[in-house]
């Protein structure tokens, strides 16, 4: 099995909808952690499970400098965030989204 990992940092805002208050319900930003796992059993035929190029440029060019809720059609949570960015990439299986040095969520398929 070959596994690659692509971490990328972004900058976005967002802001929550929730079922109390918070203040994360007001417009903010972070400077988003992402890292991706791909894997494969096999090599596609340029010897990669994925370039690494195109697995940044599926998640950068959405979402980098961008109101989260303007491109995503889901609240934005960072559990969200990593499913959909799960959804984006090839053989992805693990998606961390780090929105700040304590708060990582991690979505990985069964």
């Amino acid at each position: 099995m070959y596994t690659i990992i692509k971490r990328m940092e972004i900058s976005a805002s967002h802001s929550l909808k929730l079922s109390y208050q918070s203040k994360c319900e007001n417009l903010h930003g972070h400077n988003w952690i992402i890292t991706i796992y791909c894997r494969s059993k096999e090599l596609n035929e340029d010897g990669m499970v994925v370039d690494f190029t195109h697995v940044k440029e599926k998640v950068m060019s959405r979402l980098d400098h961008q109101n989260l809720n303007e491109v995503l059609p889901f609240n934005t949570t960072a559990e969200n965030i990593a499913r959909w960015v799960c959804e984006q990439v090839p053989y992805c299986y693990r998606v961390e989204v780090q929105e700040s040095e304590g708060n990582i969520a991690v979505y990985e398929e069964d």
